[in-house]
Formats: structure tokens, C-alpha cells, sequence
């Protein structure tokens, strides 16, 4: 298979990017695999109705935000006028508000019905044959690594003996710890 924008050759029919140039090759396979025709899809022409389940929840939301709004405009209007109406009813709008739109929201999350979902499958007139690529090409890579070290190489050094010692006796020791060889 071709990337039609750029026509490099891709590596495999389970591509999804071309390598070059990053096109989506997902279209092309459906185009492949349907002789060229890009599937046809039914569409359901019945107007889709709010579930109950996001009917609730939506309206817990606005109950929610128009508490919002109506509260402190009522406050600020019982703060103006000595009226205890006005008091006991800013009291209410949230107590309804505040806490009413909430315990909407979860009692239709909970308890309601969600939408049913409706599985929208392509038309297909007939079974195609799956798209035949071309088969994969081995590369040449590096080869595997070496179980063994090649025989060159060298041992770590030993970091303590890179430094400088800090006393002139503790070399001196160290060499008395040292074992000579036999003769």
C-alpha cells in the first residue's frame, strides 16, 4: 500500500499514519477493503429525545444556577428594606436552590432511566474479501549483542585506588595487606 499524498511505500497494512509525511491511512483501508466505496451509514430520521436520567440532571443544573443568581439579589434586597418576608424567603430560595438542585442531579443519576443506546452499523449490500497487502519485508538490522564481552575487554577500575589517599600510612598499610606471590 501508497500514501496517496506522498506515495511512500508503507510497511504494513495496519498502518495507521504514513511514515513520512504523517497522513491517516485509516481512510484509505476503508476505501481498500470496499472497493473503493466509502460504506454507507443509516441514519435514524426519528428526532432523538432527552433521556430522563440527563432531563433530571440538567434541570438539578439550572436550579442550581438560578439559586445562584435569585439569592443574593434577594439577599441584597432584604438588607435594604426591613422586611421579614424578604428574609425568610431569600432563607428558602436556598435552602430549595442550594440544596434542592443537588439532590435532583443525584436522584435522576441514580434512579432514573438513561438513554438506550442504539448501535448504528454500516450498510453492507454483500461480505467483501479482506484487502490483500503486500507481505512483510525482513529488514536488516543490527545483530543480536554478544552473551559474552569480547575478549579485549577491560575490568572496571577500581575507583578507591583513582584517588589520591589522604594519609601517607594508609597506602603503606594497604601494601602490607597485600600478599606476595611465591617464588
Amino acid at each position: 500500500m501508497f500514501c496517496p499524498q506522498c506515495g511512500q511505500q508503507q510497511i504494513s497494512g495496519a498502518v495507521r499514519f504514513c511514515s513520512r509525511c504523517g497522513f491517516p491511512m485509516d481512510g484509505v483501508i476503508h476505501l481498500l477493503a470496499n472497493s473503493g466505496m466509502l460504506p454507507v451509514y443509516r441514519s435514524t430520521d426519528e428526532p432523538t429525545q432527552m433521556s430522563p436520567r440527563k432531563r433530571g440532571v440538567r434541570q438539578g443544573m439550572i436550579l442550581l444556577l438560578t439559586g445562584a443568581l435569585l439569592v443574593p439579589i434577594l439577599g441584597v434586597l432584604s438588607s435594604f428594606s426591613n422586611s421579614t418576608f424578604l428574609e425568610v424567603l431569600v432563607a428558602l430560595a436556598a435552602i430549595i436552590c442550594f440544596v434542592g438542585g443537588p439532590l435532583r442531579m443525584l436522584f435522576a443519576a441514580v434512579f432514573e432511566e438513561g438513554a438506550q443506546n442504539k448501535l448504528v452499523r454500516p450498510y453492507v449490500a454483500a461480505p467483501l474479501p479482506a484487502p490483500h497487502f503486500a507481505p512483510q519485508v525482513q529488514r536488516a538490522g543490527l545483530p543480536p549483542p554478544a552473551v559474552q564481552p569480547p575478549m579485549g575487554w577491560k575490568s572496571r577500575p577500581t575507583t578507591a585506588e583513582l584517588a589520591g589517599p589522604t594519609s601517607v600510612t594508609e597506602n603503606t598499610t594497604r601494601l602490607l595487606n597485600k600478599e606476595e606471590p611465591e617464588r
